[in-house]
C-alpha cells in the first residue's frame, strides 16, 4: 500500500494507522438502531480493507476524505443504519469542533484589553470583566455554558437555542442553581442568622439593619444567578428605627440625670423599664403624649422631658441618615462570586405609614438623591417606589410627601422606578397592614406574586428561571403568514416549557445544604420546615417559571410592514400575539399545578444577540434588521417618536398579559430637575393607565471636576469647563 501518511485538521500529520479506520466504523456500528442493523466484526473487517483499497494509490490524505470514502463504502455495501450513525457521529463531532474554537476565541476576547465584543464582556453590567477576578469569572461562565451545550442539552433545545429561535439565559447556571428572590428582612432578621461563616445576632440598631441588610443580599446572591430584591424594605428598617430609638431615649435620660444631679443608677434602671414605647416613640413633629409620659416615668420636669424626647428624635434621625448613607455605599461596593461582581440589588418601600418607616423612606431617598462620595448617581439598589392610592398617590394620602419626594430624586438619580399596586392585577392581592401582599419587584422587572401551591405573597419567593423566544424571527421564517407565526409560535413556546422543566429536573434534586443560605437560612418559602440533607423539589413549588419574547416591534413589521405605534392593526396583532403566550402559560399552570407566567423579557444583551443573527441569515430589513438592537419585549421602538400619552395608552395593556414581569420607560428631553410637577404628572399618567411597574428615562449627567449634576452637552453649566479641554464628563443612560 502506498499511502504513509495522514494529514490532521489542525495540519500537522501522522502516520497512517489502520486501527483508526476500524475504530470509527465500530463505535457508528454499536449506535446502530437495533440489533439486526449492526455488523459482524468481519463486515466491519470488510469495509476497512474496501476503504483501504479506495485511498491506497495516495501518498497522504486528509482525514475528511477519508470519512468520505467510510460512507461511500459503508452505503455501497448496504449497510445503511451504520451509514447514517457514522455521519450523525461526524456532524455532532464537527459541531463539538466548531464550539471550541468559539470557545478559545471567547477566551481570547476576554483575556485582552483590546477586544471589540464589548457585548461578550460587558453582557452582565455588574461585573468587571477587565479585572483579574472579573475574568476568571467569565471563563468558568463560557466554560460551563460549553459543557452544557454539548454533553447536557438534548440536541432539539440546544438547536434551537444555538439558531437564536430561543434564549437560554444564565446557560452556564443551569446545573448548578435558579434565578432570584425577594429576601423577607423581618422574617430573616427575627432571632437572628447565620452566612455560613458565623452567625449574626438579632440587630438592635437601624445601623446594624441596614448593615445586615446588605450582608444578606450578598450572601443569597452567592445561593443564585439573578438578583436580589427586598420585598418590603421600610417595613423591616423601621424595627431598626424602633430600636435605636428606644437607645437614643435611655441615653438622653442619663445625660438628663447627669445634668440635673440626679444620676441614680438602680433607680434610673427601674424608670427604663417603665416606658411604654408605645406612648413614647419616634414622631417627626410635636408629641405631646411621649412628653407627658417621660415626665411621668422619670420625675423629670416637662421642659426637661420635653428635651430629653426631641434629643432622641434627632439623634435617631441623624442615626437613620447615616445607616441608609451606608447602605447606598455598601450596595455599590459589596462584592460577591469571588469579589468581582457587584450584587444585583433592589429594595420595595414607600407602604409604611409609621412615623419609623417614613423616616426609612425619607433617609434613603435623602442618601440616593446625594449620591456616592464624589456625587455619582448610585446604579444599585435599584429602588422603586410602591404606588397605592390611600397610602401615597392622593393629595391627602400620608406618605403624598414621599412620593413627591420620589418624584424629585429620580428626575435627578434616575431611581427609583414606581410600582403600581393599584393596577387591577396587582390590588387583588393586597391586603391593608399586610407588607407581603404588596407586589413588589426585582429591578430588572421580575414580578413574583400568583401560587398555585401556596400563599399569593412576594416575599420569600421568587423565579425560577426563563427563556425568551426570538418573535422577527419566527415572523420572517413565516414569510408573513400570520398563521404560519402561530404554529411557529406555538411549537417554540412548547420548546422553552419543556426545556425550562428538563432544567427544573435537575435543580429540584439538589439539597439544603448547597443553598447554605438560601435554604439553610429559612430565606426562602417553606425551607424553614426542611432538614439540611433533605431536598429542595417541595418548596421549588412556591416558584415562578417563566417564557419570555423580545422584538414585538420588528415581529409586527415583518409580518404587517408596520409596529404597534405605527398603526391599531399592529397593535390589535401584537396583543393578540402576547395573549397568546399568556394562554398557553396560564394551560400549563392549570394542567401542572406550577407557576408558569409570561415575560417581558428584560433581554439588552440578547435584544443584539438576536439581531445579529436575523440580520446574518435574512438580510438587512428596514424595521426589522436595520439597527443594531431589537426592541426589548412589547416597547414601542426608542427611536420612534411619538406622544408620551399615546405610547403610555399602547403600552400599557401588556403589562396586564405580562404576568412575569413588565416595565415602562418614557423618554423625556430636558433637565426634569427644573420641573417636577410634569415628572410626577408623567408618572400618574403611567399610574392612571394601570402600567404595572414604570420609570422616566432622562440623561443624567456630571462634571466629576465642579459637582455639578444635571444635562451636560459641550459646557458644564456650573463652570463652563469645556469637555475636550479638560477631560471627559460622565453620561449615564438606562438600557431600555
Amino acid at each position: 500500500m502506498k499511502l504513509k501518511t495522514v494529514t490532521k485538521r489542525s495540519g500537522t500529520t501522522v502516520s497512517y494507522d489502520r486501527k483508526k479506520i476500524f475504530n470509527a466504523i465500530a463505535g457508528a456500528n454499536r449506535d446502530a438502531s437495533t440489533p439486526s442493523d449492526r455488523l459482524e466484526a468481519s463486515d466491519i473487517n470488510c469495509v476497512t480493507e474496501a476503504v483501504e483499497i479506495a485511498i491506497a494509490d495516495q501518498d497522504s490524505i486528509g482525514v475528511e476524505e477519508i470519512q468520505d470514502v467510510v460512507e461511500k463504502c459503508l452505503m455501497s455495501k448496504g449497510f445503511f443504519d451504520v451509514a447514517k450513525q457514522f455521519i450523525v457521529y461526524r456532524e455532532k463531532h464537527a459541531r463539538r469542533r466548531e464550539a471550541q474554537k468559539k470557545l478559545m476565541e471567547t477566551y481570547r476576547d476576554i483575556f485582552f484589553a483590546d477586544s471589540k465584543n464589548v457585548d461578550l464582556k460587558r453582557d452582565n453590567a455588574n461585573i468587571n470583566t477587565e479585572a483579574s477576578m472579573g475574568i476568571m469569572l467569565k471563563l468558568g461562565a463560557e466554560g460551563s455554558k460549553h459543557f452544557v451545550d454539548n454533553y447536557v442539552l438534548p440536541e432539539e433545545f440546544a438547536e434551537a437555542d444555538r439558531e437564536n429561535y430561543i434564549h437560554i439565559h444564565d446557560k452556564d447556571f443551569s446545573l448548578i442553581t435558579f434565578n432570584c428572590c425577594q429576601i423577607d428582612l423581618l422574617k430573616l432578621f427575627r432571632g437572628g442568622f447565620s452566612t455560613g461563616h458565623g452567625f449574626l445576632r438579632e440587630p438592635n440598631s437601624i445601623r446594624s439593619y441596614a448593615s445586615l441588610a446588605c450582608i444578606a443580599i450578598q450572601s443569597n446572591q452567592n445561593d443564585m444567578f439573578g438578583g436580589q430584591s427586598i420585598n418590603a424594605f421600610d417595613y423591616a428598617m423601621a424595627e431598626g428605627v424602633k430600636k435605636s430609638f428606644k437607645k437614643a431615649i435611655i441615653s438622653e435620660i442619663k445625660r438628663a440625670a447627669v445634668y440635673a444631679m440626679q444620676n441614680d443608677e438602680c433607680k434610673m434602671q427601674n424608670d427604663f423599664e417603665n416606658i411604654n414605647f408605645t406612648i413614647c416613640r419616634y414622631s417627626e413633629t410635636e408629641n405631646p403624649a411621649a412628653v407627658d409620659h417621660l415626665s411621668k416615668v422619670t420625675g423629670f420636669n416637662e421642659k426637661l422631658s420635653a428635651a430629653i424626647y426631641y434629643e432622641a428624635c434627632k439623634d435617631v434621625e441623624e442615626e437613620t441618615h447615616q445607616a441608609m448613607e451606608a447602605l447606598i455605599h455598601n450596595f455599590n461596593t459589596l462584592h460577591s462570586r469571588a469579589g468581582a461582581q457587584v450584587p444585583f440589588s433592589s429594595i420595595n418601600y414607600g407602604m409604611d405609614t409609621s412615623p419609623e418607616g417614613r423616616l426609612v423612606i425619607r433617609e434613603v431617598l435623602n442618601a440616593t438623591n446625594a449620591g456616592l462620595g464624589n456625587g455619582e448617581t448610585p446604579i444599585f439598589p435599584i429602588s422603586v417606589f410602591q404606588l397605592k392610592s390611600g397610602v401615597n398617590y392622593e393629595f391627602d394620602d400620608p406618605n403624598y410627601d414621599l412620593f413627591q419626594q420620589a418624584c424629585r430624586v429620580s428626575a435627578k438619580r434616575l431611581f427609583p422606578n414606581f410600582v403600581n399596586i393599584d393596577a387591577p392585577y396587582n390590588l387583588q392581592y393586597y391586603k391593608p397592614g399586610d407588607y407581603n401582599s404588596c407586589v413588589a419587584t426585582m429591578g430588572c422587572r421580575t414580578r413574583v406574586m400568583s401560587n398555585v401551591n401556596g400563599p399569593e405573597e412576594s416575599g420569600s419567593r421568587g423565579n425560577f428561571a426563563f427563556v425568551t423566544i426570538n418573535l422577527p424571527k419566527l415572523a420572517l421564517e413565516s414569510n408573513g403568514n400570520i398563521d404560519n407565526f402561530f404554529y411557529l409560535f406555538d411549537k417554540y413556546i412548547k420548546l422553552s416549557h419543556d426545556y425550562l422543566l428538563f432544567r427544573l429536573k435537575t435543580i429540584e434534586e439538589k439539597h439544603v445544604y448547597n443553598f447554605p443560605f438560601l435554604m439553610g437560612q429559612g430565606v426562602w418559602m417553606g425551607s424553614d420546615k426542611l432538614k439540611l440533607t433533605d431536598s429542595i423539589k417541595d418548596v421549588l413549588k412556591h416558584a415562578s417559571i417563566s417564557i419570555g419574547f423580545c422584538g414585538l416591534a420588528e415581529c409586527l413589521v415583518a409580518l404587517i410592514g408596520k409596529h404597534h405605534g405605527e398603526s391599531e392593526e399592529a397593535q390589535q396583532l401584537g396583543l393578540k400575539i402576547v395573549s397568546f403566550l399568556r394562554q398557553k402559560t396560564d394551560e400549563f399552570t392549570k394542567s401542572e399545578q406550577r407557576n408558569w407566567t409570561t415575560f417581558a423579557t428584560p433581554a439588552e444583551s440578547t435584544a443584539g444577540q438576536f439581531q445579529k443573527s436575523n440580520r446574518k441569515k435574512y438580510g438587512l430589513i428596514k424595521g426589522v434588521t436595520d439597527r443594531n438592537y431589537m426592541t426589548n419585549s412589547n416597547h414601542v421602538p426608542v427611536y420612534y417618536k411619538m406622544n408620551i400619552i399615546k405610547k403610555i395608552e399602547i403600552e400599557a395593556p401588556y403589562h396586564a398579559l405580562c404576568n412575569a414581569g413588565h416595565i415602562a420607560y418614557i423618554e423625556i428631553d430636558g433637565d426634569p430637575v427644573k420641573n417636577p410637577t410634569a415628572f410626577e404628572a408623567v408618572i400618574r399618567e403611567m399610574h392612571d393607565a394601570n402600567m404595572g411597574y414604570f420609570s422616566i428615562n432622562h440623561p443624567v449627567d456630571r462634571d466629576p471636576i465642579c459637582g455639578y449634576t444635571g444635562i451636560i452637552e459641550n459646557e458644564c453649566p456650573h463652570c463652563h469647563r469645556k469637555e475636550s479641554k479638560f477631560g471627559s464628563f460622565n453620561h449615564i443612560d438606562r438600557i431600555r
